[in-house]
């Protein structure tokens, strides 16, 4: 009798729905969509473009270039440079009679250094004689993220140091960065992009940073 009793009770805690903690329930009760966001590290940081000045140290004929590849563009009377693509890479890298080089397109620094190093080695293939390593410094990187939140520019135009906004002439709020020394511009989706950054550490330093600060002045909210 008792272990039908106990089977009874067993199969009626069963069918009764769980109840969710007090705190879950409170915290899914009381979450408005406009108050600020807390805490969060997914900013979807995607870097969409690295710029890497190559020097050589010597001359080039470019026009001896242009005899030997079909893959490049010419117009002195327009550029100076001549342009030599890499489809893998997918970059182009622009080539200069002092030896400069600027290689753009890539969405790393380890692509931007591949694709360097593979221009320099067909140019040798050719016949073109090179005479020095490159030297590759990476000047800029482009990165696009989100903060997953609207900002409210109007605040953060009259509260924070060292931004332009003016939204009649462009939507975003520029916003200049000291540490690191990179400029952001944000829009009031919560769309970002970081330029001026010499490297990927300081891209992600740069978005954490900024995020840091809109939460400070509570300018950034659920969506």
């Amino acid at each position: 009798m008792i272990r039908s009793q106990e089977r009874s009770i067993i199969l009626v805690q069963s069918t009764l729905p769980k109840k969710k903690p007090y705190l879950a329930t409170y915290v899914e009760n009381n979450t408005m969509t406009q108050e600020p966001i807390t805490n969060s590290t997914n900013h979807d940081i995607k870097i969409v473009n690295v710029v890497a000045s190559v020097t050589l140290d010597q001359k080039f004929n470019l026009l001896d270039i242009v005899k030997t590849f079909k893959n490049v563009e010419y117009n002195p009377k327009r550029f100076p440079g001549l342009v030599y693509r890499l489809k893998r890479p997918k970059t182009a890298t622009l080539i200069f009679s002092t030896g400069k080089m600027v290689c753009t397109g890539a969405t790393s620094e380890k692509m931007a250094r591949r694709a360097v190093h593979k221009v320099v080695r067909e140019l040798k293939d050719s016949g073109i004689i090179i005479l020095n390593k490159p030297k590759i410094v990476i000047q800029n990187m482009v990165a696009s993220g989100n903060l997953h939140g609207a900002i409210d520019l109007e605040t953060a135009a009259d509260v924070l140091e060292n931004v332009m906004y003016e939204p009649e002439q462009f939507p975003g709020l520029i916003y200049r960065m000291k540490i690191p020394k990179t400029v952001l511009l944000l829009f009031a989706s919560g769309k970002l992009v970081c330029t001026g950054a010499k490297s990927e550490e300081m891209v992600h330093e740069s978005v954490a940073n900024i995020y840091e600060v809109l939460q400070d002045y509570d300018l950034l909210f659920n969506e």
